[in-house]
C-alpha cells in the first residue's frame, strides 16, 4: 500500500500492529508514483508500506487502511506468500490471531 506522507505511513503502521491485523508492517521509504486520477495524469511522491498479514485477516485489514487512510481509494494489493521461512510464517498467523 502507499501513503501520502511518512507521517500517515507511521500511523497506519502503528494502528494495523495494535489491532494486530498485522503482524508486522515495513515502511519502505519514498516512492515516485505515476498515475491518472479524473482524468489528469500525476506525478507524486509517496511512502510504500508492506503489512504481513495471514489471507483471514485481509478483509478487515483493507476495511481499516479504508477507514483510516486520506486517499479516496487506497492503494491496497495483496500479494501471496508462496512460500518461506515456516518459522516466520507462523509467526504472522500467531502476532495476527483476535484478541480473546
Amino acid at each position: 500500500m502507499t501513503a501520502a506522507s511518512r507521517e500517515q505511513a507511521m500511523g497506519l503502521a502503528r494502528s494495523l500492529v495494535e489491532r494486530r491485523l498485522a503482524a508486522c508492517v515495513n515502511i519502505l521509504g519514498e516512492i515516485g508514483s505515476y498515475y491518472w486520477w479524473n482524468g489528469k495524469l500525476c506525478d507524486e511522491k509517496e511512502v510504500a508500506l508492506i503489512a504481513k498479514t495471514p489471507a483471514n485477516r485481509l478483509d478487515e485489514l483493507v476495511t481499516a487502511v479504508k477507514d483510516m487512510h486520506e486517499y479516496e481509494v487506497p492503494a491496497i494489493i495483496a500479494i501471496p506468500a508462496v512460500g518461506g521461512n515456516p518459522d516466520f510464517l507462523e509467526w504472522v498467523v500467531r502476532e495476527t490471531l483476535p484478541p480473546v
